[in-house]
């Protein structure tokens, strides 16, 4: 069949359209991607195989909160929650009813009870701030080296009070995540911050976007998420090692969020979600990533519904994985954290706190 020269003339003006729109997103777009040749992702089998886990899991203040990112529970085993508004939302055991304790005005994310009773913030804008059980917030620090924090993320407090955190990116904040993702440089820090001294150190820069963060149960080195590399590395504090790094699992199945110490020294890692494999063949292609950056996020490689919990051992073996392949329970975990038998789950996005009973 012959096109007639009309619809010859509407094809040809379409596709130069369509060409001009892409020459122009590229163009226009703001990041500078490099090429990354992301590792094959793991089969899920073995230890890795699908499970339904997290579909056990009990639903707490289901529809009442909205992404309970960073969790921690105080000594009497109510819940707090850093959520999408800015608050700071406290779950009473008894009545499993959120009621606010504080709001920051900005994204809280990680959060931890230290000594003190005070409860310790990465707020993504903020940077690290402490707020007294009468919900009076301060800001402990906001820069580091003469660089100031773009996305404050999670945090770690050892036993002689020093803090452990990390700064996700320096160049991108909390609602450009994905850019950071796309761009596939090394924007991320892992930091100390001593409340004796007030000072805060840049312990390791170059992280790719640095997240989760946890001490070993002796101290001897602390973890750091590098989520878009799919991999944790290890900073040593004590030791022939002390002051060093190297990778304490590489090639995970999905992105690594937080990360807590179990009450046995293991490590629970949530991962926000398995590996999208168009994400990973995109990687070598920076025009391509250019190009997807410059559209509306709606066109955008979506993360798969899924909850995923993986229990590491302290040498960085996979003990067990805890999953919910749909995410119709729980998605997108962001915080595992252990607390009287049970795994506290929290979520960047999603509208519940999980509560999954661990086997003995």
């Amino acid at each position: 069949m012959q096109l007639s020269n009309y619809t010859r003339i509407l094809l040809n003006m379409k596709s130069y359209l369509l060409l001009t729109i892409i020459f122009l997103s590229v163009k226009c777009s703001s990041i500078e991607p490099i090429a990354y040749e992301p590792k094959v992702a793991p089969i899920m089998d073995g230890i890795l195989l699908k499970n339904t886990e997290l579909q056990k899991a009990e639903l707490i203040a289901k529809g009442k909160i909205l992404g309970p990112e960073g969790l921690d529970l105080d000594k009497s085993g109510n819940i707090y929650a850093a959520t999408q508004d800015g608050s700071i939302i406290k779950i009473n055991k008894n009545s499993n009813e959120p009621e606010l304790f504080a709001n920051t005005g900005g994204r809280p994310l990680g959060i931890q009870f230290d000594s003190n009773n005070n409860l310790l913030v990465c707020d993504a804008y903020k940077g690290l701030l402490s707020i007294q059980a009468n919900g009076q917030i301060s800001s402990l620090t906001n820069s580091s080296d003469g660089l100031t924090f773009k996305f404050t993320d999670d945090l770690d407090i050892a036993k002689d009070g020093i803090i452990y955190f990390t700064d996700a990116s320096y160049k991108y904040k909390q609602t450009e995540y994905l850019y950071d993702l796309m761009e596939a440089k090394p924007h991320g820090r892992l930091l100390k911050y001593d409340p004796k001294t007030k000072i805060t150190t840049t312990l390791l820069k170059d992280l790719y976007f640095a997240n989760g963060v946890a001490l070993s149960k002796n101290e001897d080195f602390v973890l750091v998420n590098e989520t878009y590399r799919y991999r944790i590395t290890r900073y040593w504090l004590k030791g022939q090692k002390k002051g060093t790094s190297d990778i304490f699992i590489d090639n995970l199945p999905g992105f690594p969020d937080n990360i807590s110490r179990g009450s046995s020294g293991d490590f629970y890692l949530a991962l926000f979600t398995v590996r999208n494999e168009r994400m990973d063949s995109m990687h070598p292609s920076p025009w391509k990533k250019k190009l997807v950056a410059s559209l509306p996020k709606f066109l955008w490689p979506k993360p798969q519904p899924y909850g995923f919990v993986v229990k590491l051992s302290e040498t960085g073996s996979i003990l067990e994985t805890y999953q919910d392949p749909t995410g119709e329970n729980l998605k997108e975990i962001t915080h595992a954290v252990e607390h009287d038998g049970y795994l506290y789950l929290g979520s960047l996005h999603n509208d519940r706190i999980g509560k999954y009973k661990l086997k003995k």
